[in-house]
Formats: structure tokens, C-alpha cells, sequence
């Protein structure tokens, strides 16, 4: 039996500090926009319409002044994800009074644990050469030195400069692209980096974002609390299951820690400018032992627990949304059968979830020309930065010509009249959410069943044969053509082979020699 490959709807990677600060009130915190610049967040909100992100995680209990729910400013975010201190550092600062105040006394309000070791000298010889050549290239054109050089020129300048260093190490050079890239990456990347956070980013299902995208404002509100709620009992998960820090010598022990410290930013569309419900976490390196310690996430254990945590968010978002709206969940046809099938909403066309993920795919071709061409001109391919700048380059390349919406009133416009465009009318469109949120009814032959294993609410039922499905809590050879649509338990190991029930349809019992959960 081979392993079936899971389609992840959380990603998880790293956040430093420092610069790596930057990505956060650049893309996360500014609605995704890589043409943001440097533009005050603040401003950004106000011109977008949006609203800021919200603290969240029951970390927050141990963090005076703050509270779950409270919007997130840019100065909070500076603090603790850019320096690792109390986000309301400035504001603590600002509150002390009394003559003898020392600097001990400025350091000990602001202080969330030991600070972030931010290594802003720590500049490779390359990149400081790369930095002299385009300043010499500014001045010889005449414009100032700290002009912004175009693309092009700024990898022309990297090319040559990788080439000298690999030239002066090696002692010949490079004689393909790959040495010459791997120079440029090896050269560029900073000695040493702190990890301020994780960013988790939670994205529902195609059809789940294109109904929320064309039903009444009203439904589209009941979408967003179930999406959002599912982020929640997925955010409980890595609380309960994934959140640990680690003390003693070289970090032996793994000791239990009171809850996250996050800040949420719910985003309505992707850079494409198509529905795309989702939600970042930006998740700080920060954690509170039982002890009252501020200490560092174990990285590993919530790395391992990445795939747990999306099946959580999944299997809860489906009940969520059966739970508040009645909808119905089916595999999506033509799924990669080495892959656990999609599920999509019963309902929504598949010509609408096409046409808001062709756009993309659209970007992504553009974006592949224009690395190739890159790398016939320069000799190389392009570095992380270059290939953002490409991904820039072809989202603008592609962009409809129409003017990008800029609050939800005029997205929601836009988004209908494309998916009446798509369905041939206005009428047509709202059939589709008709049909979604009142499927026909299930055939009388689903027997639903409950999983007897105490500490567990698996729900089954037998309407898909499917032989050979693993189910998510792993019981790998259950009888019958059953699918599973929640298990509380997840991922705890159960045993791979339970006795059959007693008769059809009743409630599965596990042996009494079966090790628990």
C-alpha cells in the first residue's frame, strides 16, 4: 500500500529578525502587495480600507496590556517580531516616571525574555562589493549613489562581482550556471540569523473562497466566521499538541508552555487580484514556560506538526460550514490519485473555481518565460530576490487592465461581474449559491457511524467507496467504503486494524488490548 500524498492548506516557514522583519509589514501585514515599498502601515490600512490584524493565542494571558482581539499596530509588531520585546515596549517606556529612573529600570519594562540577537553588521564582502559597483555605476550616470538601479542592471552587477569572488576562491571560473548561482546564494545569505517567528498562512479550498466571493454579503459573513473558526480549533491543536519550548544543556529537556502569541491578518484576494479568503499567523518566538520563563519554540515539533494542523483545519472548516450553512462536500473530479482527494463544495461550478485559478497560473507561466530569459542574459538563474522581482514583473505583465478594486464593496463588483461573464449571467450566478447552500438531499443509503474509542468523535459513513482510503486518525483498513469527516483525536497513533462492527451501521468498538490514544 503506498502512502497517499496530503494537499496542504497551511504553509509554514520561518520569520528572522531584523530585516526579516521587513516581510511582514511589506506582504503579510499589507494584504499580500509587493508594490507596498516602504509605505507606513497605518497609511496602507487606511487606504485599502482594511482593517488591522488582531492579537490571538492564549499566550497573551501572560503579556500585561494586551488582550485577544486587540487590533495590531506597526510599532507592536516592530517590537516583538523585529527585536523580540514586550509589544507594547515604547508605550511601557513611555509610562515610567521618577527621578531616579536608570537604564536597567527602561530595559526591565520593555524585556519579554532575552532580546533578539539581530546581526544588522554581519554583511558579507560580497554584498558590500555588490553595494560599492552600483553606487560607482550611479555616480558615472549621474544620479545620486543611493538610487535604486533597475533589475536588470542590479543582476548584471551580481553576475560579475560572483564571478571575481568564485575566480579569487577557486582559482578558475565558474563553469556552468549552477556553480555561478551557487556562489551568488552561498555569498549572499547572512552568517548568522534569529528566528523571530512563524508565519502560518490558512487557505480554504477553492470553492469555499468563490462562494464566499459571490454569495450575499450576509453568507459571505457566515464563510469568513466558519474559516475563521477552524483557524482557531487548528491554532488550539498546535497549542495543545505542537507548543513546546526546551531548557537545560544544549536544550535536553522539552517542557510544556501556557499558549501562542500571534498576530492574524485575515486577506480577501491574492496578488492576482482573484478570491482568496486566508489567513496569516504570525506566530512570535516567544513562549511562556509554567514557571512564568520567556523562552523559544521547539521549531522541530511544530514543523513535524504542520501536516496534523491542516487536516485539522480542514476537517473543522467542512463541519463548520455544514454546521452553519448546510453545504455539502465532494471529491473534486480528476484529482491526483497519488494525492488524498479534494474536497469541494457540492454546488459551485468548477468553471468559476477554474477561471479565479487560471489567472495564476497565467502569473506562474509569465514567471517562468521571464526567469528563463534571465538566465540566457545573465548567465545564471535568478536569486530568491530576483525571482520576487520577477513574480512582480509578471503580475504586472498580466494584470487585467481595469483598475485593481481597493475595498470589499468594489471587489465584490468586479468578482460577480467575472463570474457572470464565466456562467453566461447574473441569474446564473445566483442559481449557483442557490444550489450550494440548498443541495439536494443525501441517498437514504449513508449509514452514519461513531467511532467507541474512548476520547475520541470520529464520525463515519459509508456514501463514497473508496477501498483503501486512509482515514485521518490512520485506521488504515476499516471495513467497508467508509470516509471520514472529523476525528477529534488526530494524528494520535491508533491501531491499524480494528475488529469489524457486530453489523452494518453500528457503532465500531476497538479491542480492549488495543493500545489507547
Amino acid at each position: 500500500m503506498y502512502r497517499l500524498r496530503v494537499v496542504m492548506t497551511l504553509s509554514l516557514h520561518k520569520l528572522t529578525a531584523g530585516s526579516g522583519y521587513d516581510y511582514l509589514t511589506r506582504q503579510v501585514a499589507a494584504l499580500d502587495s509587493t508594490e507596498k515599498g516602504h509605505t507606513g502601515l497605518a497609511s496602507y490600512y487606511t487606504e485599502r480600507g482594511e482593517s488591522p490584524g488582531v492579537w490571538i493565542g492564549s499566550g497573551l494571558d501572560g503579556i500585561d496590556g494586551l488582550a485577544a482581539g486587540d487590533p495590531v499596530t506597526a510599532e507592536q509588531m516592530r517590537a516583538l517580531f523585529g527585536c523580540g520585546l514586550h509589544p507594547l515596549a515604547e508605550f511601557r517606556q513611555q509610562q515610567l516616571e521618577g527621578p531616579d529612573l536608570t537604564t536597567r529600570d527602561f530595559q526591565e519594562v520593555t524585556q519579554l525574555g532575552a532580546p533578539f540577537k539581530i546581526f544588522d553588521g554581519d554583511v558579507s564582502p560580497f554584498r558590500l562589493e555588490v553595494a560599492k559597483r552600483i553606487r560607482a555605476t550611479n555616480t558615472a550616470a549621474g544620479l545620486p549613489a543611493g538610487a535604486s538601479l533597475p533589475a536588470a542592471d542590479r543582476a548584471r552587477v551580481r553576475s560579475e562581482v560572483a564571478r571575481e569572488f568564485f575566480l579569487a576562491e577557486h582559482g578558475r571560473k565558474p563553469v556552468n550556471a549552477r556553480e555561478l548561482a551557487g556562489q551568488i546564494a552561498k555569498d549572499s545569505r547572512p552568517r548568522t540569523q534569529t528566528v523571530a517567528g512563524y508565519d502560518l498562512t490558512f487557505s480554504p479550498v477553492k470553492s469555499v473562497s468563490t462562494l464566499w466571493a459571490v454569495a450575499e454579503p450576509a453568507v459571505a459573513a457566515v464563510i469568513e466566521k466558519a474559516h475563521q473558526a477552524a483557524v482557531q480549533d487548528a491554532l488550539t491543536f498546535i497549542e495543545k499538541h505542537a507548543l513546546f519550548t526546551r531548557t537545560g544543556p544544549q536544550g535536553i529537556r522539552q517542557v510544556n508552555v501556557r499558549g501562542l502569541v500571534a498576530a492574524a491578518f485575515t486577506h480577501r484576494d491574492s496578488r492576482a487580484g482573484d478570491p482568496d479568503l486566508h489567513t496569516h499567523v504570525a506566530v512570535a518566538n516567544k513562549v511562556q514556560t509554567l514557571d512564568g520563563r520567556w523562552l523559544s519554540i521547539d521549531g522541530r515539533v511544530l514543523f513535524k506538526a504542520n501536516v496534523a494542523a491542516s487536516e485539522t483545519y480542514n476537517s473543522a472548516l467542512q463541519q463548520h460550514l455544514r454546521d452553519l450553512l448546510s453545504v455539502r462536500f465532494a471529491e473534486r473530479p480528476g484529482t491526483d490519485p497519488a494525492k488524498r482527494p479534494i474536497q469541494e463544495i457540492v454546488g459551485v461550478d468548477p468553471r468559476l473555481n477554474q477561471r479565479w485559478s487560471t489567472r495564476r497560473a497565467h502569473i506562474n507561466t509569465r514567471r517562468g518565460e521571464l526567469a528563463i530569459q534571465f538566465q540566457h542574459d545573465h548567465g545564471r538563474p535568478p536569486t530568491p530576490v530576483e525571482v520576487l522581482h520577477l513574480a512582480q514583473q509578471a503580475t504586472l505583465e498580466t494584470r487585467d487592465a481595469k483598475h485593481e478594486p481597493r475595498s470589499l464593496t468594489e471587489q465584490r463588483a468586479t468578482w460577480l461581474n467575472e463570474a457572470a461573464a464565466v456562467l453566461g449571467s447574473s441569474e446564473a450566478v445566483a442559481s449557483m449559491v442557490q444550489a450550494a447552500l440548498a443541495p439536494a438531499a443525501e441517498t437514504a443509503t449513508i449509514v452514519f457511524a461513531k467511532c467507541a474509542l474512548p476520547g475520541h468523535a470520529c464520525s463515519w459513513r459509508s456514501r463514497r467507496p473508496a477501498p483503501g482510503r486512509r482515514p485521518p486518525c490512520a485506521l488504515s483498513s476499516w471495513p467497508g467504503p467508509k470516509t471520514a469527516v472529523r476525528c477529534s483525536a488526530w494524528p494520535r497513533r491508533l491501531p491499524r486494524r480494528p475488529p469489524s462492527p457486530s453489523k452494518p451501521g453500528s457503532a465500531p468498538t476497538h479491542s480492549p488490548n488495543s493500545p489507547g490514544p
